[in-house]
């Protein structure tokens, strides 16, 4: 997971750590001022963006749909991310020294491990309620105005995250016994033990992503055979539609020299197309409520492309910035830490930091209603200044 000394994870033991701290944590004078500065630049995306989108829910009420609450609590987790996260591993990982103690040494890690696991828990709750959406409408629809449930999977997506790793970064000391680590150094007192590492990574990142691409690919094979169905449905209508042939009742069948019977046959005839004509109106306000009905089935079908569409790109995004670090950290414990460069844990931790900053831009950039909200907050804000500048000036003019 992530906040975690990434040379720190890789099973080596007190001594080499030490050594890789002193000698290998330490960058040149440029170095340091190019990396804060990118750094920076990522933790004010992360904060401000995801800020944004609280607003946005603040702002416009019709954004509060059971949906977008799943993408507000992985706002959140992704502001707590950039706000407190970041911020302190910043100087630990240019100066190799961790100066803030071992109380908030172990605050930290708890705050980073819960909210790094809940982002990755979130994303695979959107990815269920997407699902819902998509394959099971009616009981999705059914389930939106209760909010309790709602609420009830968020604080879920909470509790499940800090009870995977918060007990154990709290009391891993007191039961097992610590590593007794100066207090220079921050790591969580389990980053040996390999078989828990082994096992949370399943939990964290392994099952989600199971889940995650399950997800996808249920919506993807049920939007693929409505598709076809409904192309299948329109060709058959047309069909039909070339069969079809108008009837006519002609004035020369009424003549008054016919004979009787030819005038009972044609009656019986008139009679015979009248209930056609009737059969016919009856048959053209079924095909109006089947046009309908195909109408609405059209626009459910292209109303759930745009989920899918919008959910593959978070998917996505989340993978690839999570994948690469959950498998240096694998291969890394496979060999020791000796196999893997440092920089290397470095730079796809970031990269699994800038992940948070990513998704407040691809919520506007796949919701309609969060680029009409985000348009809102900007216009009131431009409101706002302008009135102020106006009572600042006024005194001016009288």
């Amino acid at each position: 997971m992530t906040s975690r000394n990434a040379v720190n994870q890789t099973g080596l033991n007190l001594s080499v750590i030490i050594e890789t701290v002193d000698l290998e944590m330490k960058f040149s004078e440029g170095t340091k001022i190019l990396i804060i500065v990118l750094v920076s630049f990522v933790i004010f995306l992360t904060v401000s963006g995801n800020i944004l989108v609280v607003l946005a829910f603040i702002a416009d009420k019709r954004l509060r749909t059971q949906s977008n609450f799943f993408l507000l609590n992985l706002a959140i987790c992704d502001f707590y991310i950039g706000a407190f996260s970041t911020p302190l591993y910043l100087p630990y990982m240019i100066n190799g020294v961790w100066m803030p103690g071992r109380i908030v040494c172990k605050f930290w890690l708890t705050i980073d491990y819960t909210m790094c696991t809940a982002s990755a828990f979130n994303v695979v709750l959107i990815s269920y309620d997407r699902f819902l959406s998509v394959t099971q409408a009616v009981l999705y629809r059914s389930q939106q105005n209760r909010h309790s449930q709602t609420v009830l999977k968020m604080i879920a997506v909470w509790i499940l995250s800090f009870l995977l790793y918060g007990p154990a970064i709290l009391f891993w000391d007191k039961i097992f016994g610590g590593n007794n680590f100066p207090d220079t150094i921050c790591i969580a007192d389990f980053f040996d033990t390999w078989y828990f590492n082994f096992g949370t990574s399943i939990l964290d990142f392994v099952l989600p992503l199971i889940g995650i691409s399950f997800f996808n690919l249920s919506i993807y094979w049920n939007i693929k055979e409505r598709s076809k169905k409904k192309r299948n449905s329109s060709t058959s209508h047309s069909l039909k539609e070339q069969h079809r042939h108008p009837y006519a009742i002609s004035d020369k069948s009424f003549h008054s020299d016919q004979p009787l019977q030819q005038n009972k046959d044609i009656r019986l005839t008139v009679m015979k197309q009248i209930k056609k004509r009737y059969c016919s109106k009856s048959s053209t306000t079924i095909n109006t409520q089947e046009h309908h009905k195909s109408d609405v089935q059209v626009s459910q079908l292209a109303r759930d492309k745009k989920v899918a569409k919008s959910l593959l790109i978070l998917v996505c995004v989340f993978t690839l910035c999570w994948a690469p670090y959950s498998f240096l950290i694998t291969i890394g414990k496979v060999c020791n830490g000796y196999c893997i460069d440092s920089y290397w844990y470095e730079s796809t931790l970031w990269l699994l930091y800038t992940n948070s900053a990513i998704n407040p831009i691809l919520y506007p950039l796949c919701h309609k209603s969060f680029r009409n909200a985000f348009k809102m907050i900007f216009e009131m804000r431009q409101h706002s200044n302008t009135i102020c500048k106006f009572n600042y000036m006024r005194p001016l003019f009288e």
